[in-house]
């Protein structure tokens, strides 16, 4: 396009979500510039766990459960494709998860609702579960509380921060332009173009993504959409490196490439504050602790809070305006997992491609019906 600041695509939001976007949209030609808000503003992606999970999602909604299973299979090729192109390793693992349980009941439900999922897919959910011997030959750093696991192979990890890093130096590397530390006032859509005022610049393109976490609440209904989020806070401690012990993440524990542990899964409604609590880490370290005795000794180097952007049944918005045709909203809790997606298919869709069936479910509207 002829003017600097005139792009095929304007991503509103420098995250993980709208970097896979802004990634695959310049890996499939466009010409692309994302609009990051300031280092002070509220950042999933820097306060990810990194799981690439799949077991238990989707239950009464398949078509996330099957969009979930895409991504994870998707990831190899995308890591591969960073590598290749920045030179940096986001130390994807994929050995495999682990759903500990503190009682028999707990156990039997998880691996129940496994069952359920399997036959809303039509297929044998790929599981097992493992009794409290079986689990500490896999994980010998068990404590005598655990009394079993459910392993599910397809899932994994990733390094969030590394992958944000290569999803960005990949998006260099593919033409796109990223300006950070604006504030997006206005959209306006006119003739069939956006024009986006951010401070003193005025930013054109023929499409419009929103994937600005939270903020995407204020910036939909400008392009006649709807993105109804809210904060959920999660708080997550990271210890000092430690030798190797824990190959297979879990949902709340999981150790590093660098051998730290992150130990987090809290889930707190408490609006736009990212701070951390005491009582709320002490009752995530308790409860790491009793899963592997070993943690008790270890030391506490960081902690962090850090707000999920949940949508009102935590499922994903995918949705283009009928009003301002080219405009999309993408919004979701599950940025890492679903990385491969974002930068594949759901960016194929957006530039005029078949809208995946598996996300045809997750438009706004959804909410109205529950509401009324």
């Amino acid at each position: 396009m002829s003017s600097r600041n005139e792009f095929d695509t304007l991503i509103l939001g420098g995250g993980v979500v709208g970097m896979s976007i802004g990634f695959g949209m310049a890996r499939a030609g466009d010409s692309v510039c994302v609009l990051d808000g300031s280092d002070s503003s509220f950042r999933a992606s820097r306060g990810n766990f990194g799981l690439v999970w799949v077991q238990n999602k989707g239950l009464g909604r398949p078509g996330y459960a099957r969009w979930t299973m895409r991504s994870a299979k998707d990831w190899q090729a995308l890591a591969d494709d960073l590598l290749s192109l920045t030179g940096v390793d986001v130390e994807l693992q994929q050995p495999g998860g682990l759903a500990m349980s503190f009682d028999q009941q707990t156990l039997v439900a998880h691996a129940r609702k496994l069952d359920a999922l399997g036959q809303e897919l039509g297929m044998d959910y790929p599981y097992q579960v493992l009794d409290h011997d079986q689990l500490r030959k896999l994980t010998p750093a068990i404590g005598p509380d655990v009394v079993g696991a459910v392993y599910c192979p397809l899932d994994g990890h990733v390094s969030p921060l590394r992958t944000l890093r290569a999803l960005v130096q990949g998006f260099y590397a593919r033409g796109g332009r990223l300006i950070s530390g604006v504030h997006v006032e206005k959209i306006e859509h006119e003739a069939g173009q956006f024009k986006v005022q951010a401070g003193d610049q005025t930013y054109i393109a023929g499409r419009v993504v929103l994937a600005a976490g939270l903020a995407n609440k204020e910036l939909a209904p400008q392009v006649g959409l709807d993105a109804p989020v809210r904060p959920v806070r999660g708080q997550i401690l990271v210890t000092e490196r430690m030798q190797p012990f824990l190959f297979h993440p879990t949902h709340y524990v999981r150790q590093t490439g660098e051998g730290v542990v992150q130990i987090g899964d809290s889930k707190e409604e408490v609006g736009m504050d990212d701070g951390t609590t005491h009582g709320e880490l002490a009752r995530i370290a308790a409860r790491a602790t009793r899963t592997f005795p070993m943690l008790a000794d270890a030391n506490v180097v960081r902690t962090w809070g850090a707000l999920r952007v949940m949508s009102p049944d935590g499922y994903p918005i995918y949705q283009q305006s009928t009003q301002c045709p080219g405009a999309f909203v993408v919004t979701c809790h599950s940025g890492i997992t679903l990385a491969p997606v974002h930068a594949g298919p759901l960016v194929d869709w957006m530039r005029g491609g078949a809208e995946p069936t598996e996300i045809q479910g997750f438009k706004a509207e959804r909410f109205d019906v529950q509401a009324h």
